[in-house]
This record gives C-alpha cells, structure tokens and sequence, in this order.
C-alpha cells in the first residue's frame, strides 16, 4: 500500500497527463476506507473480497491461497473511457512498482 501513498504525493503528474488513478484490491471496504482516510487517498480504492474482477482482468496469484487467497499481481493497467485496456504495466514479482511518470507516459494520449 506504499505504492498508493506514493501515488497519491505524485497526483499532479498524473493529472497533467489527463490520467485517472482507481486501485482494486481484495481488502474489504471498511479496511480500504481506513487506509484511505489515515493516508488521505483521494483517488477510488475498489473493494473486490471475491476478487471477481480481480480474476476477470487476469490479475489474480492462483500460487497464493489461504490468507491472501485473492490476492492480485500487482500492476498497472491502463483503461480507455470504454473500457478497453490499453496498456500492461508489470514486473516481476511483487516488490517494484512503477512510477507515476510511467504510469502518466503509458496513459498519455489514451482516451
């Protein structure tokens, strides 16, 4: 959840390249809410517990179970206003997280 912290600082260059931020996660609303209020996040955190959607949009660690049954490999996506994904942003394993300024340069343009 560092990543959405730091995402959060780095709004601006997000907002520059016309690009809106929402983060899903398997975490449940209240925990979400919690987060979202202690760290003042200001963009969408989406509850998903059943990781429907997470699983829908290819996302989900089938190698984890048990406690962090759910959970999603983490990434970025970038979606078009209709849906459409227009670009993947991953890396291997779960510790590095892109930038803003990628995440601004992977959107730029896409509407």
């Amino acid at each position: 959840m560092k990543q959405l912290v730091q995402l959060q600082k780095d709004m601006k260059t997000l907002a520059d390249a016309d690009v809106s931020l929402v983060a899903i996660s398997y975490d449940a609303v209240d925990v979400l809410a919690k987060f979202a209020k202690n760290q003042k996040i200001t963009f969408p955190l989406l509850s998903d517990p059943d990781h429907k959607t997470i699983e829908a949009y290819g996302l989900l660690n089938k190698e984890v179970s048990g406690k962090f049954e759910g959970i999603p490999y983490p990434g970025t996506m970038i979606v078009d206003k209709d849906g459409v994904i227009r670009a993947k942003l991953f890396y291997e394993g779960y510790a590095k997280r892109h930038s803003a300024e990628d995440i601004a340069k992977a959107g730029k343009g896409i509407k």
